[in-house]
Protein backbone atom coordinates (compact mmCIF):
# COMPACT_ATOMS: atom_id res chain seq x y z
CA UNK A 1 0.00 0.00 0.00
CA UNK A 2 1.23 3.50 -0.47
CA UNK A 3 1.61 6.01 1.81
CA UNK A 4 -1.16 8.17 -0.29
CA UNK A 5 -3.50 5.72 -0.18
CA UNK A 6 -3.74 5.33 3.84
CA UNK A 7 -6.39 8.34 4.48
CA UNK A 8 -9.07 7.24 1.69
CA UNK A 9 -8.58 3.48 2.90
CA UNK A 10 -9.11 4.49 6.47
CA UNK A 11 -11.72 6.81 5.68
CA UNK A 12 -13.35 3.55 3.56
CA UNK A 13 -13.29 1.48 6.27
CA UNK A 14 -14.72 3.56 8.86
CA UNK A 15 -17.77 4.42 5.84
CA UNK A 16 -18.46 0.86 5.25
CA UNK A 17 -18.36 -0.39 9.16
CA UNK A 18 -21.10 2.31 9.55
CA UNK A 19 -23.48 0.96 7.19
CA UNK A 20 -25.91 -1.29 9.34
CA UNK A 21 -25.34 -4.74 8.19
CA UNK A 22 -29.06 -6.17 8.32
CA UNK A 23 -29.98 -3.52 5.48
CA UNK A 24 -26.22 -4.88 3.58
CA UNK A 25 -27.84 -8.61 3.42
CA UNK A 26 -31.07 -7.50 2.21
CA UNK A 27 -32.02 -8.70 -1.17
CA UNK A 28 -32.51 -5.85 -3.21
CA UNK A 29 -34.29 -4.72 -6.28
CA UNK A 30 -31.10 -4.34 -8.28
CA UNK A 31 -30.08 -7.66 -8.06
CA UNK A 32 -28.22 -9.40 -10.91
CA UNK A 33 -27.60 -13.49 -11.12
CA UNK A 34 -23.88 -12.74 -10.94
CA UNK A 35 -21.57 -15.26 -8.54
CA UNK A 36 -18.98 -13.23 -6.15
CA UNK A 37 -16.18 -15.85 -5.56
CA UNK A 38 -13.21 -15.36 -3.43
CA UNK A 39 -10.98 -16.54 -1.12
CA UNK A 40 -8.51 -15.39 1.62
CA UNK A 41 -5.92 -16.72 3.79
CA UNK A 42 -5.85 -16.67 7.54
CA UNK A 43 -3.81 -13.23 8.72
CA UNK A 44 -6.62 -11.31 6.43
CA UNK A 45 -9.83 -13.00 8.46
CA UNK A 46 -9.94 -10.38 10.76
CA UNK A 47 -10.36 -7.58 8.23
CA UNK A 48 -12.15 -9.29 5.19
CA UNK A 49 -15.60 -8.19 6.43
CA UNK A 50 -14.47 -4.95 4.78
CA UNK A 51 -14.45 -6.14 1.57
CA UNK A 52 -17.53 -8.17 1.52
CA UNK A 53 -19.33 -5.33 2.68
CA UNK A 54 -18.36 -3.20 -0.12
CA UNK A 55 -19.58 -6.19 -2.33
CA UNK A 56 -22.77 -6.34 -0.81
CA UNK A 57 -22.88 -1.99 -1.06
CA UNK A 58 -22.80 -2.75 -4.92
CA UNK A 59 -25.10 -0.74 -7.12
CA UNK A 60 -26.31 -3.42 -9.01
CA UNK A 61 -25.93 -6.42 -6.19
CA UNK A 62 -24.58 -9.71 -6.92
CA UNK A 63 -27.18 -12.79 -6.62
CA UNK A 64 -24.78 -14.87 -4.17
CA UNK A 65 -21.33 -13.61 -2.50
CA UNK A 66 -18.98 -16.76 -1.43
CA UNK A 67 -16.33 -17.16 0.26
CA UNK A 68 -14.09 -20.63 0.33
CA UNK A 69 -12.18 -20.90 3.24
CA UNK A 70 -9.96 -24.51 4.00
CA UNK A 71 -11.70 -26.33 6.84
CA UNK A 72 -8.67 -25.42 8.85
CA UNK A 73 -9.77 -22.06 9.31
CA UNK A 74 -13.31 -22.18 10.36
CA UNK A 75 -12.40 -22.17 14.39
CA UNK A 76 -10.51 -18.64 13.32
CA UNK A 77 -13.51 -17.22 11.46
CA UNK A 78 -14.57 -13.51 13.61
CA UNK A 79 -18.23 -12.65 14.49
CA UNK A 80 -17.38 -9.21 12.18
CA UNK A 81 -17.65 -11.67 9.69
CA UNK A 82 -20.43 -14.04 10.35
CA UNK A 83 -23.24 -11.33 11.26
CA UNK A 84 -23.04 -10.74 7.51
CA UNK A 85 -24.38 -14.27 6.43
CA UNK A 86 -27.27 -14.28 4.99
CA UNK A 87 -29.18 -15.18 1.63
CA UNK A 88 -26.32 -13.59 -0.35
CA UNK A 89 -23.29 -13.76 1.20
CA UNK A 90 -22.22 -17.09 2.76
CA UNK A 91 -18.69 -19.11 4.04
CA UNK A 92 -18.27 -22.12 2.28
CA UNK A 93 -15.44 -24.75 4.00
CA UNK A 94 -13.58 -26.56 1.80
CA UNK A 95 -10.91 -29.18 1.91
CA UNK A 96 -8.39 -27.62 -0.30
CA UNK A 97 -5.96 -24.84 0.60
CA UNK A 98 -5.00 -22.41 -2.67
CA UNK A 99 -5.51 -19.54 -4.51
CA UNK A 100 -7.32 -21.62 -7.31
CA UNK A 101 -10.37 -22.32 -4.78
CA UNK A 102 -11.95 -18.42 -5.51
CA UNK A 103 -13.11 -19.85 -8.47
CA UNK A 104 -12.93 -23.77 -8.96
CA UNK A 105 -15.67 -24.82 -6.41
CA UNK A 106 -17.84 -22.04 -7.97
CA UNK A 107 -17.29 -23.57 -11.45
CA UNK A 108 -18.04 -26.81 -10.15
CA UNK A 109 -21.11 -25.81 -8.39
CA UNK A 110 -22.40 -22.52 -10.96
CA UNK A 111 -22.04 -23.84 -14.33
CA UNK A 112 -24.45 -22.00 -15.76
CA UNK A 113 -24.15 -18.94 -14.09
CA UNK A 114 -21.20 -15.84 -14.63
CA UNK A 115 -19.15 -16.15 -12.01
CA UNK A 116 -16.74 -13.01 -10.73
CA UNK A 117 -13.12 -13.43 -8.82
CA UNK A 118 -11.92 -10.77 -6.86
CA UNK A 119 -9.18 -10.62 -4.15
CA UNK A 120 -9.51 -10.38 0.01
CA UNK A 121 -7.65 -7.04 0.59
CA UNK A 122 -9.54 -4.60 -1.33
CA UNK A 123 -12.60 -2.18 -1.43
CA UNK A 124 -14.38 -2.26 -4.65
CA UNK A 125 -16.11 0.87 -5.98
CA UNK A 126 -19.58 0.58 -5.91
CA UNK A 127 -19.84 0.53 -9.61
CA UNK A 128 -17.53 -2.38 -9.94
CA UNK A 129 -19.89 -4.99 -10.60
CA UNK A 130 -22.34 -2.92 -12.87
CA UNK A 131 -19.14 -2.09 -15.27
CA UNK A 132 -18.55 -5.63 -15.57
CA UNK A 133 -21.81 -7.03 -16.33
CA UNK A 134 -21.87 -3.92 -18.70
CA UNK A 135 -18.88 -5.17 -20.51
CA UNK A 136 -20.79 -8.96 -20.54
CA UNK A 137 -23.11 -7.98 -22.67
CA UNK A 138 -20.88 -6.47 -25.32
CA UNK A 139 -19.06 -9.69 -25.26
CA UNK A 140 -20.90 -12.33 -23.78
CA UNK A 141 -18.71 -15.10 -24.56
CA UNK A 142 -15.61 -13.47 -23.23
CA UNK A 143 -13.68 -13.46 -19.78
CA UNK A 144 -13.95 -9.97 -19.31
CA UNK A 145 -10.59 -8.48 -17.38
CA UNK A 146 -10.22 -4.61 -15.44
CA UNK A 147 -6.44 -5.23 -15.57
CA UNK A 148 -4.49 -7.42 -17.84
CA UNK A 149 -0.53 -8.26 -18.57
CA UNK A 150 0.39 -9.60 -22.09
CA UNK A 151 2.66 -12.40 -21.67
CA UNK A 152 5.99 -11.69 -23.14
CA UNK A 153 9.11 -13.42 -25.05
CA UNK A 154 12.52 -13.06 -25.62
CA UNK A 155 13.67 -13.18 -29.51
CA UNK A 156 14.40 -16.94 -28.74
CA UNK A 157 10.61 -17.62 -27.61
CA UNK A 158 11.77 -17.86 -23.88
CA UNK A 159 9.36 -16.55 -21.10
CA UNK A 160 11.03 -13.08 -20.19
CA UNK A 161 10.86 -12.43 -16.26
CA UNK A 162 7.16 -11.87 -14.93
CA UNK A 163 8.32 -7.59 -14.60
CA UNK A 164 8.28 -7.72 -18.27
CA UNK A 165 4.79 -8.84 -18.88
CA UNK A 166 3.35 -4.91 -19.75
CA UNK A 167 0.69 -4.16 -18.41
CA UNK A 168 -0.73 -2.33 -21.09
CA UNK A 169 0.89 -3.05 -24.91
CA UNK A 170 -1.76 -5.46 -25.63
CA UNK A 171 -1.03 -6.83 -29.32
CA UNK A 172 -2.47 -10.27 -29.54
CA UNK A 173 -5.36 -12.65 -27.61
CA UNK A 174 -3.50 -15.40 -27.15
CA UNK A 175 -0.63 -13.92 -24.73
CA UNK A 176 -3.33 -11.60 -22.76
CA UNK A 177 -3.26 -12.79 -18.97
CA UNK A 178 -6.00 -11.29 -17.15
CA UNK A 179 -5.00 -10.07 -13.75
CA UNK A 180 -7.34 -11.25 -10.62
CA UNK A 181 -6.88 -8.69 -8.09
CA UNK A 182 -9.23 -6.04 -9.21
CA UNK A 183 -11.58 -8.73 -10.57
CA UNK A 184 -12.65 -10.93 -13.66
CA UNK A 185 -15.88 -12.03 -14.80
CA UNK A 186 -16.14 -15.47 -16.28
CA UNK A 187 -18.99 -16.21 -18.55
CA UNK A 188 -20.83 -19.73 -18.25
CA UNK A 189 -18.55 -22.41 -19.93
CA UNK A 190 -15.50 -20.46 -20.47
CA UNK A 191 -13.65 -23.45 -19.51
CA UNK A 192 -13.54 -27.36 -19.90
CA UNK A 193 -14.01 -30.00 -17.22
CA UNK A 194 -10.28 -29.93 -16.56
CA UNK A 195 -10.19 -26.58 -15.57
CA UNK A 196 -11.39 -28.45 -11.70
CA UNK A 197 -8.61 -31.08 -11.96
CA UNK A 198 -7.19 -30.10 -8.18
CA UNK A 199 -4.50 -32.74 -8.96
CA UNK A 200 -3.33 -31.19 -12.10
CA UNK A 201 -3.39 -27.42 -11.30
CA UNK A 202 -1.78 -28.20 -7.60
CA UNK A 203 1.06 -29.89 -9.95
CA UNK A 204 1.59 -27.52 -12.24
CA UNK A 205 0.51 -23.93 -10.61
CA UNK A 206 0.37 -24.68 -6.86
CA UNK A 207 0.47 -20.75 -6.34
CA UNK A 208 -0.54 -19.63 -10.06
CA UNK A 209 -4.08 -19.61 -10.21
CA UNK A 210 -4.44 -16.88 -13.06
CA UNK A 211 -1.81 -18.39 -15.02
CA UNK A 212 -3.96 -21.95 -14.13
CA UNK A 213 -7.31 -20.06 -15.98
CA UNK A 214 -5.44 -18.34 -18.52
CA UNK A 215 -4.23 -21.79 -19.83
CA UNK A 216 -8.09 -22.96 -19.66
CA UNK A 217 -9.10 -20.16 -21.60
CA UNK A 218 -6.78 -21.08 -24.43
CA UNK A 219 -7.78 -24.34 -24.09
CA UNK A 220 -11.08 -23.93 -24.50
CA UNK A 221 -10.24 -20.76 -27.13
CA UNK A 222 -12.07 -18.26 -24.68
CA UNK A 223 -10.92 -14.92 -25.18
CA UNK A 224 -9.63 -11.97 -22.86
CA UNK A 225 -11.52 -8.58 -23.21
CA UNK A 226 -10.38 -5.87 -21.24
CA UNK A 227 -13.27 -3.63 -20.36
CA UNK A 228 -13.21 -0.39 -21.82
CA UNK A 229 -15.04 1.61 -19.04
CA UNK A 230 -13.32 0.47 -15.90
CA UNK A 231 -14.43 1.49 -12.32
CA UNK A 232 -12.30 3.23 -9.91
CA UNK A 233 -9.59 1.17 -9.14
CA UNK A 234 -10.07 -0.75 -6.03
CA UNK A 235 -9.01 1.33 -2.60
CA UNK A 236 -6.36 -1.73 -0.84
CA UNK A 237 -7.75 -2.27 2.93
CA UNK A 238 -5.09 -1.21 5.37
CA UNK A 239 -2.83 -3.71 7.46
CA UNK A 240 -3.76 -6.33 4.81
CA UNK A 241 -0.85 -6.22 2.29
CA UNK A 242 2.18 -8.10 5.00
CA UNK A 243 1.47 -11.73 3.00
CA UNK A 244 1.59 -11.93 -0.34
CA UNK A 245 1.15 -14.55 -3.24
CA UNK A 246 2.52 -11.67 -5.62
CA UNK A 247 5.39 -10.88 -3.72
CA UNK A 248 6.61 -14.59 -3.47
CA UNK A 249 5.66 -15.06 -7.31
CA UNK A 250 7.21 -11.85 -8.69
CA UNK A 251 9.86 -11.16 -5.89
CA UNK A 252 11.22 -15.05 -6.93
CA UNK A 253 10.30 -15.36 -10.79
CA UNK A 254 7.71 -18.41 -10.09
CA UNK A 255 5.25 -17.38 -12.12
CA UNK A 256 7.61 -17.84 -15.20
CA UNK A 257 8.42 -21.40 -13.80
CA UNK A 258 4.78 -21.98 -13.28
CA UNK A 259 3.94 -20.16 -17.08
CA UNK A 260 6.48 -23.53 -18.21
CA UNK A 261 5.01 -26.10 -16.83
CA UNK A 262 2.04 -25.44 -18.23
CA UNK A 263 2.97 -24.45 -21.97
CA UNK A 264 4.94 -27.49 -21.81
CA UNK A 265 2.94 -30.29 -20.30
CA UNK A 266 -0.67 -28.87 -22.92
CA UNK A 267 1.86 -28.01 -25.64
CA UNK A 268 0.34 -24.53 -25.52
CA UNK A 269 2.31 -22.27 -28.71
CA UNK A 270 1.82 -18.30 -27.46
CA UNK A 271 3.37 -17.70 -30.52
CA UNK A 272 0.67 -17.90 -33.38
Amino acid sequence: MKLKEIPLSLFSELYLKSLNSNKLKNVKSNHSDIIVSFTTIPSRLKKVHITVRSILNQKLQPKKIILWLNESDKKYVPESLLKLEGSIFNIKYVTLNCPHIKLVYALEQFPEECIVTCDDDFIYDRNWLKRLSEEHLKHPNNIIALKVRQIQFDNNKKLLPYKSWNLSDIKKNKTVLAIGSEGVLYPPKAFLPIAIDSELFLKLTPKADDLWFKAMAILNNTEITLAQNPPKEPIPVFGTQEISLKKANVGQNQNVKQMENLIEHFKLNLHE
